[in-house]
């Protein structure tokens, strides 16, 4: 069927923006599964550290998963940071079925909104206990995406506009097929 790989930074609202979309795509009678890089993380992927062999090594694990949910007919919304063009690349290369959305957001924003606390903990002085050493974009590689399907940006856009516009991206995809 239908394999979304999502990439942007944390916080940008790829998990919230998979389970809204799930949730309406189910109503109109679709099968549709949310692979989410921070559940599978912990289970699937507990052995990796986070260098960039270790993340890359992660976000095939779940390409490779999410794959064969979309051979068995299933829209499959990939929800990980995916930071590295390659990966992103490697993945395209599993077929038609498979689509990059970005969603983007300014990092500005990123930081007033930081939900989890992952931006202020990163910024914080070298040395000091709670520093975050490893969150992409920011002490560690992002590779802006240098080709993408759709591109979603959350910093200024609601919610309902961004699951709007994702759920008519996915229906056109369906409809192409």
């Amino acid at each position: 069927m239908l394999f979304i790989q999502f990439t942007g930074l944390s916080g940008v609202g790829k998990t919230t923006l998979a389970y809204l979309v799930k949730e309406k795509l189910l109503s109109k009678g679709y099968k549709v599964e949310v692979i989410d890089g921070d559940e599978f993380r912990k289970h699937l992927c507990k052995d990796l550290t986070f260098s960039k062999e270790d993340r890359e090594e992660n976000i095939r694990r779940l390409g490779i998963v999410s794959n064969i949910l979309a051979k068995n007919g299933i829209i499959t919304l990939m929800a990980a940071i995916n930071p590295h063009e390659t990966i992103r690349k490697e993945i395209k290369e599993y077929g038609n079925h498979v689509k990059t959305v970005w969603i983007n957001c300014e990092l500005n924003a990123l930081i007033l909104r930081d939900t989890k606390g992952l931006y202020k903990r990163a910024m914080l002085p070298s040395g000091h206990p709670n520093k975050l050493n490893n969150l992409t974009g920011i002490n560690d590689t992002y590779d802006i995406p240098l080709t993408y399907d759709i591109l979603i940006d959350t910093t200024n856009n609601s919610e309902a506009t961004c699951t709007t516009m994702l759920i008519d991206f996915i229906l056109l995809q369906i409809n192409s097929i």
